[in-house]
């Protein structure tokens, strides 16, 4: 389990992420839920070691997480909102460059591995190919895959739709699915509401950089009138 206890970060004189409590199990999607600025892909970014926190604690498992440490062991991996791909490199060097570089595979061990997420993800015949002939779904599911090659424990994505046609929400929806299927503890940092009918999740809505309510999506979406001011985001009335 992944449990983030009293999380502070600041930004100069902005408190960013203020008093953050957040539990995570493996199999389940955390989706934390928000306008611009209230703190979600901060806290994505800090899992991974790209900003540093002021206070608080982060535990996996009931250890410590070092977040030095979190790139070199590969704990956790982040699916960037634009999806970061190296775009002189084709889809099987995508995935192939950090099995050899970073796991010292060899170029064979790399290939398979690679070869493997590749056809889990519906991109075999796309091997040879650049990222520039990918369409934005194929995209990311290519960096899912790079992502997973590394093996992480915890898998964040940033705002997994943005950059996506609104008509693949629920294609999005089934693979961050079947990323909790497959074990891992997944967190979704999105301000799109229309991905939370689709996937099931619990749903934690942030307002000035900590939780104000969460509450598992089917619950939710079964009884928004307990849930006033999630229901009021959902219908655009923040």
């Amino acid at each position: 389990m992944l449990n983030i206890q009293n999380l502070v970060k600041k930004i100069g004189h902005k408190t960013v992420i203020n008093n953050l409590n957040l539990q995570v199990d493996y199999g389940k999607v955390a989706v934390l839920l928000g306008s611009s600025g209230v703190g979600k892909s901060t806290l994505l970014r800090i899992l991974n070691n790209l900003e540093m926190i002021n206070a608080g604690k982060i535990e996996l498992d009931g250890q410590a997480l070092d977040l030095t440490q979190v790139n070199h062991e590969h704990i956790v991996g982040l699916v960037f909102q634009h999806f970061n791909l190296f775009e002189h490199l084709t889809v099987m060097q995508n995935i192939t460059l950090a099995l050899e570089q970073v796991l010292n595979q060899s170029a064979a061990q790399a290939q398979l591995i690679a070869q493997d997420l590749l056809k889990r993800y519906d991109l075999l015949d796309k091997r040879d190919c650049l990222p520039a002939q990918l369409s934005g779904g194929q995209k990311q599911r290519l960096a899912i895959a790079r992502t997973l090659a590394l093996k992480p424990k915890i898998v964040c994505l940033d705002e997994p739709t943005s950059a996506l046609d609104p008509l693949l929400t629920s294609y999005v929806a089934n693979n961050i699915k079947e990323l909790a299927d497959q074990g891992y503890i997944v967190l979704v940092a999105t301000h799109d509401t229309a991905l939370l009918e689709k996937l099931p999740c619990t749903i934690h809505l942030m307002q000035a950089g900590h939780i104000i309510e969460s509450v598992d999506s089917v619950d939710f979406f079964a009884n928004q009138a307990k849930y006033q001011v999630l229901a009021n985001f959902v219908s655009g009335k923040h």
